[in-house]
């Protein structure tokens, strides 16, 4: 039995009473924008709050750094203008893909919610038959 994604889901949709379908539907894959906004909305939301601030204030303060490097004339001035701003934009790189990171959770929970929502309607019909 060779089927596709889309027939699958056209099963399970059939089967389905208009709740449960919209349910379903709201467990469909989303944006890169919507998950990057689901960041703000969920439990640790108060810590994405302020890792978005510590990370803009590292990319200004990675600018700032940068800025600082290219004016000065001293050799030993361009080095700790040069770690700063090395250390600013590696720091900020590493909050960025913290958010990747949680936004990869996000998705393979919905994910998992959609299985655990296709096994409660199998299961539901394999004891009415």
């Amino acid at each position: 039995m060779n089927m596709k994604k889309e027939d699958i889901d056209k099963l399970i949709e059939e089967s389905l009473n208009k709740e449960e379908a919209e349910f379903y539907h709201g467990l469909e894959e989303e944006s890169l924008i919507k998950q990057w906004g689901g960041l703000y909305t969920g439990k640790l939301k108060g810590w994405v709050f302020f890792s978005t601030i510590i990370q803009f204030l590292m990319v200004i303060a990675g600018f700032y750094c940068g800025y600082k490097f290219f004016t000065v004339s001293d050799s030993s001035e361009l080095i700790r203008w040069g770690a700063g701003m090395f250390f600013a934009f590696i720091g900020s790189g590493f909050m960025k893909m913290w958010h990747f990171q949680q936004m990869d959770k996000n998705s393979i929970l919905r994910e998992m919610k959609r299985l655990e929502f296709q096994i409660a309607v199998l299961s539901e019909k394999l004891t009415k038959n």
